[in-house]
């Protein structure tokens, strides 16, 4: 059995104006900023019930500002400068790497990711907008995070060919949608408060 992957959840801090834009217009900058916190604070529950080793890779706010959100025991990391792809290439191996908008992600898929990685370098989470929801990986790979076009629904697929081109075998996991657009929160209205 390899070690236990840590869960890298990247967060950001819930400030209004700067967390989960694409819901301003329908919740207004503070609005979306709550929906935000909700969602950050739902996955560390999540990620908590799994038992797995974690850290918070935080942007957005000072460290203290973390520590005050989400309480002094968390391991801490701040992600850095650069894109997504580069702050992403600084999480060591092994890891399950993802963010807060997937509201319907358990700890049981969490467990099957660390268990695909017993067996496989890597294991995806692939969201239903082409993207993916979480990407685990016994060692790093940088060849995955350069030149990405994130945010859009190529995503998923260019993950895919560049772990096909570098030859290393990876298992998917079930879809989950994520909350990012207005319309997404018709199925999470507890989001709402």
């Amino acid at each position: 059995m390899t070690a236990a992957p840590t869960v890298a959840l990247f967060a950001k801090y819930p400030r209004a104006g700067h967390a989960k834009t694409r819901l301003a217009p329908m919740l207004g900058d503070a609005g979306a900023a709550q929906v935000h916190r909700r969602l950050v604070e739902r996955t560390l529950a999540t990620i908590r019930e799994s038992a797995l080793p974690f850290a918070v890779h935080f942007t957005g706010a000072q460290r203290s500002d973390f520590a005050d959100w989400l309480g002094e025991d968390i391991t801490l990391v701040a992600q850095g400068e650069g894109d997504l792809g580069a702050r992403l290439a600084r999480v060591a191996g092994p890891a399950i790497v993802l963010g807060a908008d997937i509201p319907g992600l358990t700890s049981q898929h969490l467990l099957d990711a660390a268990a695909v990685l017993d067996q496989l370098p890597v294991v995806i989470g692939p969201a239903s907008d082409g993207g993916y929801y979480l990407l685990g990986f016994q060692t790093q790979i940088p060849q995955l995070w350069r030149d990405m076009r994130w945010g859009t629904d190529a995503v998923l697929a260019e993950t895919r060919a560049r772990l096909t081109a570098l030859e290393i075998p990876y298992r998917n996991l079930g879809v989950l949608d994520d909350c990012d657009r207005p319309e997404d929160l018709a199925q999470w209205p507890e989001l709402l408060g």
